[in-house]
């Protein structure tokens, strides 16, 4: 009998499932390609956690998987003598999600370690900062951010509120490699954590005190009283946890007229009205514009279910809307953030700001023209908190904004981790600077492209589903390392950055690039465009990214489809 089959029926006749559960594997009794995938292998822990699709199974997310990981993460805790630090542990609004949370606590308990557990769904970023605030050597958030209705995940974080270190997140996965899924986790009821006091509810309080910090964020906090009666706002979170504290950090700072989308605001695992809950997408605005088109606003704000990432439709000339894509609201609020410092003569010393290598070089411009040093890290908003965790040891520079060009953004030190709600905030202050000056963000854009010149990003995702999907990312991406090409389009490659042998390749000079090793693949052509190939951390797929200089967008779509042309004949 093969191993998948082997793990399949220790798995059925495991007396710790539900007869629910064994009534779904008896369901695929006769579907040996189903029970190989759920059962070859167990979903991968990464500094990522995990995340994958909720069946009964290995390769899936549900109740057992959450505590064997859960049971890892408290090995490592133990290991480091930190248990009655405690761990805070926060959800979202998906399906199982407080099942989830509420299974790791248990868990968490059960070893002895401290929890603190919010008592309804919250922000991404509230839980990086509460655990910062309770000074918890760890946490927990259940969520799988943007993801369809189907997934969820487990995100660890670690004592600085960022995400687990590759040192921890290699520690978790060899316990729970070593660890039986049924045997070996320790769990006990809720009922008893609580009454023990092993387990602690937290929740307004936390909520109080993260809205103060992301307050103080405020570059100048009069912007939007000074246009109040003229300025209106549509938002969405998108069934998610943005419903609560994003309408109230905004009502905050002074908007008069915010607008919500009703139907959106309810809170839905289901997410019934996208079929993707991303903010990326132009077609989750549907129901934002409607409203704005009613009520005569120029801007629809939607956050994702976990209130981590933000995206923005604009009011165009005509009067249609239009995306502001993460790169280019990436570069407004940098713009914004230092030319507001600047008028109110308030800027920080020693300035810098963080972006990401996918991310557009229009936010680097912005920095070097008003001396602003900014740095280049990998994809992950934890090496955005190393650089703010490195800064702060030295106990020099002033952390002004960081970003990704997949939507998220993070003002502030109080959480390390992307926060839409600050975002949420700062988009409404620089939206009403801009409004002072007859200027919706749509101009805004145009002006920032009149100064520093036309940028335009996009990416290629190539999903690779199925038993063999890693293998043939890893296949792609081994033939385009092994043998690197020379030109995209008509256009010759000038410089070659492997991220994963940590070097750069430039006529024949190997420099190293001073980050850590990552699987991605860097080209810089002689024309300054770059190209970056990168295997997702959380799905099935590889992502190009593109980010070029032209005169104009068809220019610039132009030299995309060139380029394209090239990688397809690469990936064949």
């Amino acid at each position: 009998m093969s191993n998948y089959l082997k793990n399949y029926e220790y798995w059925k006749n495991s007396p710790a499932l539900s007869a629910e559960e064994k009534a779904e594997l008896d369901a695929i009794a006769n579907d040996p390609a189903e029970i190989e995938l759920r059962f070859t292998s167990g979903l991968t822990f990464g500094t990522a956690g995990l995340r994958g699709t909720m069946k009964t199974g290995m390769n899936a997310m549900n109740r057992h998987t959450v505590a064997h990981a859960t049971q890892g993460l408290a090995n490592l805790i133990i290991k480091e003598g930190r248990s009655a630090d405690g761990v805070a542990v926060a959800y979202d609004c998906r399906l199982n999600s407080q099942l989830f949370a509420e299974t790791a606590a248990c868990v968490l308990a059960a070893n002895g370690i401290r929890v603190y557990l919010f008592d309804a769904l919250r922000p991404t970023p509230e839980l990086s900062f509460a655990l910062r605030e309770l000074k918890c050597v760890a946490g927990i958030n259940i969520t799988a951010s943007h993801n369809p209705k189907q997934y969820n995940g487990y995100k660890a974080y670690w004592e600085d509120g960022a995400q687990l270190p590759p040192e921890h997140a290699d520690t978790v996965s060899a316990e729970i490699n070593a660890l039986d899924v049924f045997r070996d986790v320790k769990t006990i009821s809720m009922d008893e954590a609580l009454q023990n006091g092993t387990v602690t509810m937290i929740g307004a309080e936390i909520d109080e005190k993260y809205l103060a910090n992301v307050e103080a964020q405020a570059v100048n906090p009069n912007s939007v009283r000074a246009v109040a009666d003229q300025l209106s706002i549509v938002y969405t979170p998108l069934h998610g946890t943005g419903h609560k504290l994003v309408p109230e950090i905004m009502r905050r700072v002074g908007l008069k007229h915010l607008y919500t989308v009703d139907e959106q605001m309810v809170v839905d695992g289901h997410f019934p009205t996208v079929k993707k809950p991303n903010p990326e997408y132009p077609e989750v605005f549907s129901l934002g514009i409607e409203v704005a088109n009613k009520v005569g606003s120029d801007l629809v704000v939607a956050t994702d279910p976990d209130a981590d990432r933000v995206g923005v439709m604009t009011r165009t000339p005509d009067g249609s809307f239009t995306t502001i894509t993460g790169n280019q609201m990436g570069a407004l609020l940098m713009d914004y953030i230092i030319t507001a410092y600047k008028e109110t003569n308030t800027m920080p010393k020693n300035p810098y700001a963080v972006k990401s290598i996918v991310t557009s070089e229009l936010a680097a411009k912005i920095c070097a023209a008003n001396g602003v040093k900014m740095h280049n890290v990998l994809t992950g908003f934890k090496f955005i908190g190393e650089v703010i965790k490195n800064y702060e040891a030295t106990g020099d520079g002033s952390f002004l904004f960081g970003f990704e060009e997949s939507y998220g953004y993070l003002k502030g030190t109080y959480a390390r981790d992307k926060d839409a709600v600050v975002t949420s905030m700062l988009i409404c202050e620089m939206t009403a600077f801009y409004k002072a000056k007859g200027m919706t963000l749509s101009d805004a854009l145009k002006a920032l492209f009149e100064k520093y010149g036309f940028c335009y990003e996009t990416n290629v995702e190539i999903y690779m589903e199925g038993l063999d999907g890693a293998a043939r990312m890893a296949a792609l991406m081994d033939g385009l390392r092994n043998t690197p090409p020379t030109a995209f389009g008509n256009e010759p490659v000038a410089l070659v950055g492997d991220y994963l042998k940590e070097t750069f390749t430039q006529n024949g000079k190997v420099t190293p690039t001073g980050l850590p090793r990552a699987n991605v693949l860097y080209y810089r052509l002689q024309n300054g465009d770059v190209i970056v190939a990168r295997p997702s951390g959380t799905e099935p797929k590889i992502k190009f990214y593109y980010m070029v200089e032209a005169s104009d967008t068809t220019h610039a779509q132009a030299k995309v489809k060139a380029y394209q042309q090239t990688l397809d004949q690469l990936c064949k």
